[in-house]
This record gives C-alpha cells, sequence and structure tokens, in this order.
C-alpha cells in the first residue's frame, strides 16, 4: 500500500492503480479529504494579496463543500444516467477518488508566478481535469474512457449551475442587506 504522499503523486501521475487503492481504501476519505484541502490552501496561497487569510480560508471551506457536491453529482450521472454494465460504486469511493483527483491542484501556488501565474493555473487545471476523468473512470469501473470524460463533462455543467445560482443568491443577500443597512441610516 502506497503512502500518503506517494498516493498524492501516483493521482497527479494520472495512475490508474493508485486510483483502485484509494476507492477500495475506506480509510483512505480522510486523506482524501487532506489533499482537497491542501489543494484549497495552495490556491489560496497564489491568491493571497488579492483574497488575505479570510479567503484562504473561505476557499478551503468551499473546496470541501465543493467536493462533496462533485462527488454526488458524479455518482448520480455516472451510476444512474450513464452506468456501464459492471458500474457499481458508492460515494465514499467517489469522495476518495475524486479528492485524490485534485492532487496537481497543489501546485496551485504558481499562479502566484508573475506573468505566467494565469497560464500555469490553466495547464494545472486541465491536468486536474484530466485527473478526475481517470478517477470517475476507476471508480465506476468504466472500460471507456470516453464514458468518464462524459460524466465529467456533464457533471462539471450542471456543477457550474448550482455555482451560479448560489452566488447569485448569495449576492442578492449582500446587495439587500446592503439596502436594509442603506435604509435604517438615512
Amino acid at each position: 500500500m502506497a503512502s500518503f504522499v506517494e498516493r498524492m503523486i501516483g493521482a497527479a501521475k494520472l495512475d490508474a492503480n493508485i486510483y483502485e487503492e484509494v476507492e477500495a481504501d475506506s480509510a483512505a476519505t480522510g486523506q482524501a479529504m487532506m489533499v482537497v484541502v491542501l489543494t484549497a490552501i495552495m490556491s489560496g496561497v497564489a491568491q493571497l494579496r488579492e483574497s488575505g487569510v479570510a479567503g484562504m480560508i473561505g476557499g478551503a471551506i468551499g473546496a470541501l463543500l465543493g467536493w462533496l457536491v462533485w462527488a454526488f453529482l458524479t455518482f448520480i450521472v455516472g451510476t444512474k444516467l450513464l452506468p456501464e454494465a459492471d458500474t457499481k460504486s458508492n460515494m465514499g469511493e467517489l469522495l476518495r477518488t475524486i479528492g485524490f483527483a485534485s492532487a496537481p491542484g497543489i501546485l496551485y501556488v504558481l499562479g502566484a508566478v508573475p506573468a505566467a501565474g494565469p497560464f500555469l493555473t490553466f495547464l494545472i487545471w486541465c491536468w486536474t481535469i484530466a485527473a478526475f476523468v481517470v478517477a470517475v473512470r476507476q471508480a465506476l469501473d468504466y472500460k471507456s474512457t470516453g464514458r468518464a470524460i462524459a460524466v465529467v463533462l456533464i457533471g462539471g455543467v450542471v456543477y457550474a449551475i448550482i455555482i451560479f445560482f448560489v452566488v447569485a443568491m448569495i449576492v442578492a443577500a449582500i446587495v439587500a442587506a446592503g439596502i436594509a443597512a442603506g435604509g435604517v441610516s438615512n
């Protein structure tokens, strides 16, 4: 059995055997959560000047919630809408494999590199999406990488819609609070 760091490196290398290992190891859910948190922290470090420590903490909380939502959406799309004959999975398997798939995101700290940061961030994002595809293929016991790509794309679109509406509700609440506060002071 690989160590935590070996698992992270293997996941970043898109090693299907590592994804199979963490899928089968129910004790690895905490490790997967740690990968998600480390990725969020590294992303936060890259944006520290703009968002501060509060932004980094909020990003870590958002990453954990996003991980849960993404795993749930993947479960629904992968096991209910697009299963293969051998597909069998559960939320724990998806949480573990998807958590480890975020391992390339540890490098998001490179987003702070002047001029190259946005380009590096985009490359790391693409790498992470590739890791998600491998994680989904392994967790859902797919033979077809194309089906795993479809699950990631469909889940990604639904996830983006959810995020859009959540952000819209937060903005609306902030605007409403501002209007209410402005009305009180007049």
